[in-house]
């Protein structure tokens, strides 16, 4: 894997392959770009190590360390302090930052501020945005907080590193901005579409045969589109997607992209594949699966909804029934494509929506309403960081979800590495292929055999699913 060394000499960082070789006493390495430029370095013109993505935290690190590095890439640190995130996270400001610079080689604060200057860069060498949207898109209140801030990372104002960009496919911003967004170790694209499709909601999201998937989302306080181009196999190693954004703002762009990587799955933790691999079962699977990643979700709200009304419901009747709420407590956008045109009810318009004639049951409409009013008036926090048992029952409090629920939501909402649902159909199915069985494995016995495979019970599930041709009820 590339590293990253910092050179006393130059002042600079560089990747370990790029064709300035320093003499090695004055290199020292660091784990992540956003640890060297803690220490002072600022990024090569040659090999451009900021534009790789960045390494996951080692496996030692806490999960609130963790925790806390989603919450800045949701953009938590744009309009709360440090001490606040320390709180969410359970630890004090002072604890946080330790950890931070333990683990990461930075504090909090310092990585948010990198976050958004490192996506101003790639703003500047892929777009002609002007400078002012530029700004405003990368969370900055003015171009000389842009110029400030860019200069003190990168060592050259913001007009200086426009005309030194590269890239020959830079797009203009004519009713769509493009943007790379880069990922690190192999990606199995048709299973990412083939775990999309079957789930893409009418008038919500689409994917195309080109394997393009677009969706509809709200921007401050307007609607927007996101395409993503998932065409293509698996590559060999490190690579990155196209995102293109249709945006009545750029204000949130910068959380735009970081809500397409978690769909995906692009920052799950690739520890837990060297983890499984000796495993007798599915090492032997997952080596014939290169690529495989666990999908997130793009809107934890509109995510979970989905989940509740997918409890017992095939795929593709799951995503017809999360279509017609949509139509019937969304918005529509004017003129857009039929096939991506609603933007999903917020949780207060779903709690006042008149849910009858869609199909969904007497009681599954309840418990739509329950959960968007615990949302709603703040009661259920799908933000919440918290050990998996403790999430689990959390979420099982709520009328009408069980722990088949609550895992799915710990797993796509909250990320959480080790969730399980061992009752899910497709998982038991799965795991009877594994096992020779002729039926589905019985749950007891599928929960007895996964813990084998803690904390990386999440993995394995995405994998079991696979096996099973993604399963029935994911």
């Amino acid at each position: 894997m590339t590293t990253l060394q910092g050179v006393a000499t130059t002042g600079i960082y560089c990747r370990s392959t790029c064709a300035a070789q320093p003499h090695p006493r004055n290199v020292t390495i660091y784990p992540t770009s956003v640890a060297a430029e803690a220490a002072g370095y600022r990024p090569c013109l040659r090999c451009r190590p900021d534009r790789l993505p960045e390494p996951h935290l080692p496996a030692v690190a806490p999960a609130a360390v963790a925790h806390a590095l989603v919450l800045i890439s949701d953009g938590y640190l744009d309009t709360h302090t440090e001490d606040a995130l320390a709180r969410v996270v359970g630890y004090s400001g002072r604890q946080l930052r330790r950890l931070f610079l333990t683990h990461v080689g930075a504090s909090p604060a310092f990585v948010a501020r990198s976050r958004r200057a490192h996506f101003a860069r790639r703003l500047l060498d892929e777009t002609d945005l002007p400078l002012t949207a530029l700004a405003t898109a990368a969370g900055y209140r003015s171009t000389r907080q842009l110029h400030r801030a860019v200069t003190a990372t990168f060592a050259f104002p913001p007009s200086e590193l426009r005309a030194k960009r590269r890239r020959p496919d830079r797009a203009v911003d004519d009713g769509g901005l493009t943007l790379h967004v880069p990922y690190r170790g192999p990606l199995d694209r048709g299973r990412l579409r083939r775990h999309l499709g079957p789930r893409t909601a009418p008038g919500v999201d689409h994917l195309d045969e080109s394997g393009t998937y677009r969706r509809t989302f709200e921007t401050c306080g307007s609607p927007g589109l996101i395409d993503l181009d998932l065409s293509g196999g698996t590559g060999s190693g490190d690579g990155e997607l196209t995102f293109v954004a249709h945006l009545p703002t750029m204000a949130t762009l910068i959380d735009d992209v970081a809500r397409c990587r978690h769909l995906l799955g692009l920052d799950r933790p690739v520890a837990s594949l060297q983890a499984l691999a000796s495993d007798d079962l599915l090492g032997p699977e997952l080596l014939a699966r290169s690529g495989i990643r666990v999908p997130g979700c793009w809107d934890r709200f509109e995510s979970l909804i989905r989940i509740v009304i997918g409890q017992q419901v095939s795929l593709r009747g799951a995503a017809t029934l999360v279509g017609r709420v949509a139509a019937a407590a969304g918005r529509r956008i004017p003129g857009a494509d039929e096939r991506a045109n609603l933007v999903f009810p917020d949780p207060a318009a779903l709690v006042a929506a008149d849910l009858a004639g869609l199909g969904l049951t007497t009681r599954r409409a309840a418990t739509v309403r329950a959960v968007a009013a615990a949302v709603a008036d703040g009661s259920l926090d799908l933000f919440r960081f918290a050990p998996l048992d403790d999430l689990v029952a959390g979420y099982c409090e709520l009328p009408g979800l069980g722990p088949w629920t609550a895992h799915m939501a710990a797993m796509r909402l909250h990320r959480h590495p080790d969730a399980f649902p061992a009752g899910d159909l497709g998982l038991r199915k799965g795991a009877a292929r594994l096992a020779g069985l002729d039926g589905p494995m019985p749950a007891p016995d599928l929960a007895a055999l996964a813990e084998r495979w803690r904390p990386h019970r999440a993995l394995a599930a995405q994998l079991l699913w696979t096996i099973n041709g993604e399963g029935l009820l994911t």
